[in-house]
């Protein structure tokens, strides 16, 4: 039976629960996974409890503004590899592809009406947040949403922390207390759940696509109204290609994160954002598998904690260098998403880092760019062009890069404004993981947020950070990355 913790749910209306409808719905919307998931076991807790069958239902919307074969693509095979693993369960899978922008409307509404209850996920993304309060409002019946984004559930927090020193240090302070409560594993296995029928006319206004039609290829990605100039990467979504991308970054490159990830010659990064932010792989199993290769168990957490960035978890130099990526900074992110509404806004950045960017708006720029310039890599500057094209190409940016590519767009664009709105298109458009509490935070940092002022003060930055591709080329080895990608 379910035992989520209490902080990790939240009623989104005051309707009650109905104990006489036939099945509990789980609206999958963020956790796109079968496992490591709270609100997949919430709602099969609930479903068995109430002797009840249970809907689990996968939407793609056709009306994201950023919509494209590349995220399709990706999302498309998540739910393929999802179709499979729920049907070898009790619950009712219902993979839905809306084919034209606003038929999926309604959808949610229809089957809640013969429900005891809906179940989602609370991720802290503003339009999904303002698609389930909607939602909710409209239903007389209980909405639960289940929080299930990180390690530190988002209600220990009420304000957005100003550092990673600072959000580090009260991480220390209050993770022991979570570190245990891990979803589990397979929150399905053993579960036994009544057959659901479902009326007919929801499968007639809303065809659910069958699992031998869950395919990205161009073919079956044409018939959507999406974005077709931006193609699928190589990257294959889904939780057992993000297992694989796990187990190949545990057992080769983690060796190497401490000392070379920043080298992009050197492919030590993780390779897990994309997999994180479409909910394929959960923070949780990520630290499963860490820990159990490090043989390691939370008893072994440094108690209190000063903030440091190393020596916390008393994992080897690598592990404690990665977790600090993938739990300090991603759910800094996630802390300012969930107690700010102005995530990507320019007014959200530090007020130093405004008032000199706007001191210096008006400097003459070098070089001034426009959009479709920086989208074709067509800069003067081969090392950014190199970053876009990877981009272009993988729907990823090396990370290292990504800070350099982001610099250097603010220095080439006619006002910082333009520079976060252009550096905001081409993130949402061509990552994988664009559109993400961390992902913004890593364009927002290009800006000042989470940083402090430097010195010495230079025309466009202001006191804002820094960076050259000159120095760059100095600092990290990117031979092999320019003859991939220089071109």
């Amino acid at each position: 039976m379910s035992q989520i913790p209490d902080l990790r749910i939240r009623a989104c209306n005051c309707a009650p629960l109905r104990p006489d409808g036939d099945y509990v719905l789980y609206w999958m919307i963020a956790n796109r996974r079968p496992h490591f998931n709270f609100a997949l076991e919430h709602a099969t807790g609930k479903a068995q409890r109430l002797q009840k069958g249970l809907v689990v239902l996968e939407p793609l919307a056709a009306d994201d503004p950023w919509a494209s074969d590349r995220l399709h693509a990706f999302v498309i095979q998540g739910m393929a590899a999802n179709a499979a693993a729920f049907s070898r369960t009790g619950a009712r899978y219902l993979p839905y592809l809306e084919p034209t922008p606003g038929a999926g409307k309604g959808l949610v509404e229809a089957l809640a009406a013969r429900a005891c209850l809906v179940v989602t996920d609370r991720f802290p993304a503003l339009v999904l947040s303002r698609l389930v309060t909607a939602t909710a409002a409209k239903l007389d019946i209980r909405v639960e949403e289940v929080d299930g984004c990180g390690l530190l559930p988002l209600a220990t927090t009420a304000h957005a922390y100003p550092s990673a020193h600072t959000f580090r240090h009260f991480l220390q302070q209050v993770l022991p207390t979570h570190i245990e409560d891990l979803p589990s594993p397979d929150p399905l296995a053993g579960a036994l759940l009544p057959p659901v029928a479902l009326p007919p006319e929801i499968g007639h206004r809303w065809p659910q696509t069958r699992p031998a039609g869950l395919t990205a290829d161009p073919a079956s990605l044409s018939v959507f109204p999406i974005d077709h100039t931006v193609a699928p990467s190589r990257t294959l979504g889904g939780w057992s290609a993000g297992r694989q991308v796990l187990a190949g970054f545990l057992d080769r490159r983690l060796c190497r994160f401490a000392t070379e990830r920043n080298h992009p010659d050197a492919d030590a990064t993780s390779g897990l954002s994309p997999y994180l932010h479409f909910g394929h792989l959960s923070v949780h199993e990520v630290l499963v598998e860490l820990a159990r290769r490090e043989g390691w168990t939370p008893d072994r957490l440094v108690g209190g904690g000063t903030g440091a960035r190393a020596g916390w978890w008393r994992m080897s130099e690598p592990a404690e260098a990665f977790l600090d990526q993938l739990v300090t900074w991603r759910e800094l992110g996630h802390n300012f998403a969930a107690t700010r509404d102005d995530l990507d806004g320019y007014e959200s950045l530090p007020t130093w880092a405004r008032q000199t960017l706007e001191r210096h708006a008006t400097d003459p720029r070098p070089y001034c760019y426009d959009l479709g310039t920086f989208l074709a890599a067509a800069t003067h500057d081969q090392v950014w062009n190199a970053a876009q094209r990877q981009l272009l190409r993988e729907g990823r940016l090396h990370t290292h890069l990504r800070m350099l590519w982001g610099k250097k767009i603010l220095e080439w664009s006619r006002s910082p404004r333009e520079a976060l709105a252009i550096m905001l298109e081409l993130n949402n458009r061509l990552a994988l993981d664009g559109r993400d509490p961390n992902s913004a935070s890593g364009i927002l940092w290009c800006l000042g947020r989470y940083d402090r002022p430097w010195s010495p003060e230079r025309p466009i930055f202001g006191t804002v950070r820094y960076m050259s591709s000159q120095a760059t080329l100095r600092k990290v080895r990117m031979r092999n990355y320019l003859e991939r990608f220089g071109s």
